[in-house]
């Protein structure tokens, strides 16, 4: 192999550069095809839930699709308007996206793998191009003629082929891990909700204990099990205000800095390290539960898997027991707890959490403890798994881009004889 067998071509050469048909406000209906905005596809190209919802009709959908098409699999989105530049994959899925916001890239011509410009959509050339030929000041946009002309070097088809295998291999272990703890994480928000919600935890005889009769007596929050009580959070678990100065910790391996919290997770994955701590910093300890407080309905609740530090706009919540972090941590992450933040904030433009005389007021109903370690048997060992499976994303992912570059410029050459997946 050569690297005098790379070309350079326009984009415009290679693949079909399109958008979709309009679709208005007034169109939206409670269910039906999924309609997707720049902020879905980000969340999607993420591999998180949309968190906004927004339908339109079978009946409009069948209608644009019969007449200019609709998103098939392997086609690629790409965000073009605010947030620049972010790919995704289409997949075995009907859906509709919104024109202006998101870029259509389709009919890939046969010397050219779809994966292959997923990929170089996100490397150094890609994104060079994505940010240096946009228009706009306040609001950048790209627009369809321009991302025809991007130009691109590319490999032979084969090993465009090969290229797209290596990292896409990357990116599915990371989604089996995802997957995996997103089943884990269901898994124990619902047995959560069975137990200390419904109250149907297992009484003595292994039956639930409120349809079995079990005894129930009033409280200020209505009827409760007998034997348990009415407790406000900031009684049954602590506030860690330990704070550090800027650039104080950041070189002591003992602690790994932590930026970015992902939304509605449980274990942290996605983080960056400061470059230069421009503000007050806290420190965490593993187990703690760390709560964006910053437009806190984003729900960002996170369970912190090693000893770090992070900034002061993050709640560090400290269990009173080990055997309370699980407890604790699905008692936080219910919508019930993040809309009553969300009464109790401060601010209109950029409203954010309290603590003391907001959050920590909350009442809430509060086991007994053997009920609560009974708890902490079963779903520590899913904690545990959702971690140690975070941690390998973070590897496979400094790896994944650590070569991706390389792959993509040709100074790492591949074999031809990997089976890629050309959908």
């Amino acid at each position: 192999m050569s690297f005098s067998e790379w070309r350079e071509i326009k984009l415009g050469d290679l693949v079909e550069v399109s958008s979709s048909k309009r679709i208005y406000a007034k169109e939206y209906v409670d269910s039906g095809i999924p309609f997707y905005r720049s902020k879905e596809i980000i969340e999607k190209s993420k591999g998180n839930d949309v968190s906004t919802e927004l339908y339109i009709s079978k009946e409009r959908f069948n209608e644009l699709k019969n007449k200019f098409g609709a998103p098939s699999l392997g086609d690629i989105l790409l965000t073009s308007v605010g947030t620049l530049g972010v790919p995704y994959i289409v997949r075995k899925e009907e859906f509709y996206f919104k024109d202006g916001n998101l870029t259509w890239i389709k009919n890939f011509k046969d010397n050219c793998h779809n994966k292959f410009i997923f990929y170089w959509l996100l490397s150094p050339d890609g994104v060079y191009q994505i940010n240096t030929r946009c228009i706009g000041s306040t609001q950048k946009a790209l627009t369809i003629d321009t991302l025809k002309k991007f130009e691109l070097k590319i490999p032979p088809f084969e090993e465009q082929k090969a290229i797209a295998h290596i990292l896409s291999t990357l990116d599915d272990k990371i989604e089996v891990n995802n997957q995996i703890n997103k089943t884990l994480e269901n898994m124990a928000q619902a047995i959560f909700k069975q137990w200390f919600v419904d109250f149907e935890f297992p009484n003595e005889d292994g039956e639930p204990y409120k349809s079995s009769g079990g005894e129930m007596v009033e409280s200020e929050l209505g009827m409760i099990p007998e034997g348990w009580g009415v407790k406000e959070l900031g009684e049954i678990i602590d506030i860690i205000k330990q704070g550090t100065k800027p650039g104080e910790h950041l070189k002591d391996r003992k602690y790994n800095p932590i930026d970015t919290l992902p939304m509605k997770s449980i274990a942290i994955n996605d983080f960056k390290p400061y470059e230069e701590a421009k503000s007050s910093l806290i420190l965490f300890e593993k187990y703690d539960i760390l709560i964006g407080a910053m437009r806190v309905y984003f729900h960002r609740v996170n369970l912190a898997p090693y000893k770090g530090i992070t900034r002061t706009t993050t709640f560090v919540l400290r269990s009173k027991r080990i055997q309370d972090v699980p407890y604790n941590l699905f008692l936080l992450n219910m919508d019930e707890t993040i809309d009553y933040a969300e009464r109790t904030s401060k601010g209109s433009t950029m409203p954010y959490a309290v603590w003391d005389n907001g959050m920590s007021n909350m009442l809430t109903a509060y086991s007994n403890k053997e009920l609560r370690n009974n708890f902490f048997e079963i779903i520590q060992p899913m904690l545990e798994t959702i971690m140690k499976r975070s941690a390998e994303n973070e590897v496979l992912i400094k790896l994944r881009d650590s070569i991706l570059p390389k792959l993509m410029s040709g100074k790492i050459r591949v074999p031809l004889d990997l089976e890629g997946d050309v959908s």
